[in-house]
């Protein structure tokens, strides 16, 4: 490359500088200052690998399932009355026992007011009735009123007793409905749906939100009978979960805590449901998102390959193996299903015993 050579003649704000007979300063500029420094190579030397190897594995047998949340619910309106307030939208966290939101107490408290009212006037007319009662039960006892009018006075006197607490119940339950008034959460857990606007009427029995715990997960399946009782017998099972769009290597696998299978079965589908519950508080599930369930139905013996060191580009599957002078060389595979313990089985392009780098982004910088 050929040397650049600048001519800066000195220049004072704008007119020449009094040393008329200066030779004008050369600057000369070196490729290695117009370029920067290039960013460092990682040395094959540096490289993580790891064999690939006959090993005993879980065979497995893989399921389409849907996440659920364990504990869902839809809260209802409990009194009557408009909706005056929301405190919580749908996506909002909510802790147990916070307002979700507020129903007029108004129709609920005239409600109070009218039992009291009916509850005083059935007290009234205990006190009238048991007078009487008093009353007569003297004089039929001298004898100055006959049978049936000392039965008829009684029957008024227990009558107006059964009337006082009857009504005293309803008081108690009146009383307790207009605390309804503010919906409070059930459980901590996040709302899902909102079914209700502000200014809406409710009445009792109304739906007005959903919400879920998502602490609390599990994936369901409906598994063939073909394969029912080989999924009861290794009782264990693992999730996995899609990969990002901009992550192709971002696919979970999760141990299930426990594994339920329902005692009945489909008579249309001839299936049965298998739930797999998620540990407590997994995390990047929700309800309704699509995930695979591979329950473990045995054991094999099977040629397997880390799965960190397998990589996708567009159709291309491949490993960067590592040969005997230490660089890395691209070769594409052939893998199978992806097992248990982290890794993939190898159908073809590997054999036993070659190293593969655990790191591909790295081998890639090294093999060029």
């Amino acid at each position: 490359m050929m040397k650049r050579l600048l001519l800066a003649p000195l220049i004072l704000s704008g007119k020449m500088s009094p040393m008329k007979h200066m030779l004008p300063v050369l600057f000369l500029l070196t490729p290695s200052l117009l370029l920067a420094a290039p960013a460092a190579v990682p040395s094959a030397a540096s490289l993580l690998t790891a064999a690939v190897s006959w090993r005993q594995v879980e065979a497995t047998w893989e399921s389409e399932a849907i996440v659920q949340a364990e504990h869902q619910s839809t809260v209802a309106a409990q009194t009557a009355g408009r909706v005056t307030a929301i405190y919580f939208r749908p996506g909002d966290t909510v802790k147990q026992g916070q307002v979700i939101m507020r129903i007029d107490p108004s129709v609920a408290e005239q409600q109070v007011a009218g039992v009291k009212a009916q509850v005083e006037e059935a007290r009234v007319g205990l006190e009238n009735a048991t007078n009487e009662y008093n009353r007569f039960r003297d004089l039929f006892a001298k004898n100055y009123v006959s049978r049936s009018q000392m039965d008829q006075v009684e029957a008024n006197y227990k009558s107006a007793q059964a009337r006082l607490n009857t009504l005293r119940a309803n008081s108690g339950q009146v009383a307790a409905s207009r605390g309804f008034a503010d919906v409070r959460a059930p459980y901590g857990g996040v709302m899902s749906e909102l079914l209700v606007e502000l200014g809406e009427m409710a009445s009792p029995g109304t739906p007005l939100a959903t919400g879920f715990d998502p602490a609390w997960l599990r994936a369901t399946a409906q598994v063939p009978q073909a394969w029912i009782e080989a999924v009861r017998r290794g009782n264990k099972a693992f999730i996995e979960t899609s990969a990002a769009a901009d992550a192709p290597g971002s696919a979970r696998w999760i141990p299930a805590a426990r594994l339920v299978v329902l005692p009945s079965a489909d008579a249309r589908t001839q299936t049965t449901e298998v739930r797999a519950y998620l540990p407590e508080k997994s995390g990047g599930l929700m309800p309704g998102q699509f995930v695979r369930l591979h329950f473990v139905t045995g054991t094999a013996r099977r040629l397997v390959v880390p799965a960190s060191a397998v990589f996708q580009r567009s159709e291309l599957t491949a490993v960067y193996v590592v040969t005997g002078k230490g660089r890395p060389q691209l070769r594409q595979v052939r893998v199978g299903e992806r097992q248990g313990d982290g890794s993939y089985e190898v159908l073809s392009g590997l054999r036993e015993g070659e190293p593969v780098a655990l790191d591909p982004v790295r081998a890639g910088m090294t093999a060029h």
